[in-house]
Order: structure tokens, then C-alpha cells, then sequence
């Protein structure tokens, strides 16, 4: 694999710790601000809204912008929106920090994708887009519990400039390690546009929207259900997150294999594989060992879904897929 995907996974990683720490500190950010768990909820919606409008808008803007340039930029602006959270004197300003680290979000996650596929020959381009999602994945084993268990002993600030530094290393890889991608021939924002108009896109994406949604409402409380339903301790916490990233890390990597190989069934089995997870996890979330178990199948099944979505909506965007990629990340948050 080129090295150039070692810079686009680090990036991937910051990314991923900063959207799913939240979670696991919610407890602690209530307290602190003086605020109840429930409301403090809502930094989590502030993170997805932020993703929702970044990725089409900063993807339209960027449209003529070299795709190496605008990975930088945009791991610039995500810097910028962890810096913002960790100096934030309340729950509005941080919710604001939120909302301007979500903004790059899509939009990277969109170019990301279409530069990893650009690296790699054809019949390899699911894989390339899975080691980016590596990043993400990995980052729920060791970013997010390392980050959550620095944040309950040195204060949820500390959380939010560890992750900002990160930002730092990435610009400098993206710089260093990304070669030039060239545009495709004629590319502009009147053909992004129109391929996102594409009926089997718009299906991708509404297939990204329904499909993820119960998995990020599980994941969105689950520090809380550990204590509150499991009765575990919050120390557990870091180890609950951590077994969901070992699980969304196992299915990162069958996903891109299979995805080359079958597309549409590895799609169909995984979404199929997820809703039954997600009903079974109403009842074993009450038994402590089946609770754990689910909770590695539901990472598992829940990212398998993301790779052939990704590849999905890209193939059927192939002439303008930047714009189409970026959008199916608005989907999924």
C-alpha cells in the first residue's frame, strides 16, 4: 500500500477520536459546565450538524482547490475547532467549538476516499479506502479510551488539545506524504451537482442515513449505559469504547477485501447483520458478558456497512464522485 495512506489513516485518527470521545466524557463535561448528561448529549448532535453542513459545503467550495491542498486545509480547520472546544468558557461556546471541528469532517473523509482509491490500482481501491478507515477505527481502540481516561483525571480540556496537537502531525504527514492527485478531465460544481442528483446516490445515501442511524444512538450513551445499565464502574468506560473500536477495526478490514471481491452482498449482509444486532442488544444490554460481546458485533457490523457504501456511491459518481463521497459522511452522522 503507498505511504500516502499512513497520512490520510493519522488524519482519520484524530478525526475519529475527536467524534467519539464526546461520548465517554459526557458524564464529566456535565459536571463540570453544571449541566445534566441528557444536555450535554447535545455536543454530540453539535459535532454531526457540524459534519452535515461541512461536507457538501466545504466540498462545493473547495471544488477547484488541488486535493492535496484541501486535505491540509481542512485537517487546519479541524486544529483550529479542538483548540476552540478546549478553551471554550461554557456549554454554548463549546457547542459552537463542536459544530467548527465537525466542519471538516465530510468534506475530508470525501477527498480522502477519492485520493486513496487514486493511489491503488483498480480491484484494489475498497482496500486503499479501508486502511484510511483504519484510522478511524483504531482510533476507538486506543485515541478514544486513552483520550476519555486522560479526560477523567486531567480534566476534558486536556482531551481536546491532545487532539488539536494531533491535528498538527497530520497537516504535517498529509504535506509531506500525499503526492499531487490530479482533478478529473473537465471536473467543476455543475458536474459534482449533477452527480449527486443521481438516483442510485441519493439511494446510497439515504441507505448511509437509516442504516448507521442506531448504531450512533447506541454509541452516543453508551459511557452512560455502562454505569446506569450495565453497573459497571466508570473506569470501565475506557474499556467498553475500546472493545466497540476493536470491533469497528475488525470489520474495517474484512470490509475492504470483500468489497473488492463482492460489493453489493457484502453490503445487503452487513446492513442485514446490524439490525439484528441492534435488536438483540435491547435485551443483552441487561446481562453484563452479552452486553460486552454486542457491543464488539455491533462495531463489527456497523462499519462493515461503511466501506461499500463509500465504494457504492463513488463508482456511481465516477466522473465527479468528491462531492457525492463527502455527502454519504453527512449520511452517516
Amino acid at each position: 500500500m503507498p505511504v500516502a495512506l499512513l497520512a490520510l489513516a493519522v488524519s482519520a485518527f484524530g478525526i475519529g477520536t475527536t467524534e467519539f470521545v464526546m461520548m465517554g466524557l459526557l458524564p464529566n463535561v456535565a459536571d463540570d459546565l453544571g449541566t445534566s448528561v441528557p444536555t450535554a448529549g447535545y455536543l454530540v448532535s453539535a459535532y454531526a450538524i457540524g459534519v452535515v453542513i461541512g461536507a457538501p459545503l466545504l466540498t462545493a467550495l473547495g471544488s477547484r482547490v488541488p486535493r492535496k491542498k484541501m486535505l491540509v486545509l481542512l485537517m487546519a480547520l479541524f486544529t483550529v475547532g479542538n483548540l476552540a472546544s478546549a478553551l471554550a468558557p461554557n456549554f454554548g461556546l463549546l457547542a459552537a467549538g463542536r459544530v467548527l471541528a465537525g466542519l471538516p469532517h465530510g468534506a475530508f473523509f470525501g477527498v480522502g476516499a477519492v485520493v486513496a482509491a487514486r493511489l491503488v490500482r483498480e480491484g484494489r481501491q475498497a482496500r486503499a479506502v479501508a486502511t484510511m478507515f483504519l484510522g478511524l477505527t483504531v482510533a476507538n481502540i486506543v485515541g478514544v479510551p486513552a483520550a476519555t481516561l486522560l479526560g477523567q483525571h486531567l480534566g476534558w480540556r486536556a482531551t481536546f488539545l491532545v487532539v488539536a496537537a494531533i491535528g498538527l502531525v497530520a497537516m504535517a504527514a498529509l504535506g509531506k506524504l500525499v503526492p499531487y492527485v490530479p482533478m478529473e478531465a473537465g471536473q467543476n460544481l455543475r458536474q459534482e451537482l449533477r452527480a449527486l442528483g443521481d438516483r442510485q446516490v441519493l439511494l446510497g445515501l439515504l441507505t448511509a442515513v437509516f442504516g448507521f442511524a442506531g448504531v450512533f444512538a447506541v454509541y452516543s450513551y453508551l459511557a452512560s449505559m455502562t454505569t446506569q445499565v450495565m453497573g459497571m464502574a466508570e473506569s470501565s468506560v475506557t474499556l467498553v469504547l475500546a472493545l466497540f473500536g476493536i470491533g469497528m477495526t475488525l470489520g474495517a478490514l474484512a470490509a475492504g477485501p470483500l468489497t473488492d471481491r463482492a460489493l453489493r452482498p457484502t453490503l445487503y449482509g452487513s446492513l442485514g447483520a446490524l439490525a439484528l444486532v441492534l435488536l438483540a442488544f435491547d435485551y443483552t444490554v441487561h446481562v453484563r458478558w452479552a452486553a460486552l460481546a454486542t457491543v464488539v458485533v455491533l462495531g463489527a457490523v456497523g462499519f462493515m456497512t461503511t466501506t461499500p457504501l463509500q465504494i457504492l456511491v463513488m463508482r456511481k459518481a465516477a466522473h465527479a464522485p468528491t462531492l457525492a463521497s463527502a455527502s454519504n459522511h453527512s449520511a452517516f452522522n
